[in-house]
């Protein structure tokens, strides 16, 4: 494996938009987060992938994005740019959250990374998407909110 290197962008962070759009299917809903939130991306020869953290207040934070390109997929980026994330902010507040649809192809991977389920929002998918998301074959309508304590 090449040399991984993780770093923070601060300016011009949608130029990753393609990427980003691989987490989160639309464009308005990234811009949400996006002007607020710290930019992060690992690089192993090219980008790999690419996570945005946002501070909720009070100790909190929360992956609101992390995207692998698809050819980096299955390979450990992921997992790496999670792990450094975590390490990152642990001095910085009590908890790590992320918010993901009910997927067998999402809930492994951050339970995997340390987290554990903590409530859900219901509807959150079908109120706040125009179209209709579809991930491993069923429609995502509850977003499940997962946690890690820094």
């Amino acid at each position: 494996m090449c040399n991984i290197d993780i770093k923070q962008v601060f300016e011009n962070k949608k130029r990753f938009i393609d990427l980003l759009l691989l987490a989160d299917e639309e464009e308005k809903m990234i811009d949400r987060y996006l002007g607020r939130g710290e930019m992060f991306v690992l690089e192993a020869e090219d980008v790999k992938a690419v996570c945005v953290v946002t501070d909720e207040g009070g100790g909190a934070f929360e992956i609101k994005n992390i995207a692998v390109a698809p050819g980096g997929q299955g390979k450990g980026y992921g997992k790496k740019l999670v792990r450094h994330i975590l390490h990152l902010y642990k001095g910085m507040g009590t908890v790590m959250y992320v918010g993901t649809g009910d997927s067998p192809l999402t809930l492994p991977f951050y339970e995997a990374c340390g987290f554990e389920k903590s409530h859900q929002i219901d509807n959150f998918f079908t109120d706040n998407y125009e179209e209709p998301i579809f991930e491993a074959g069923r429609q995502l309508r509850h977003m499940i909110v997962l946690k890690k304590n820094l």
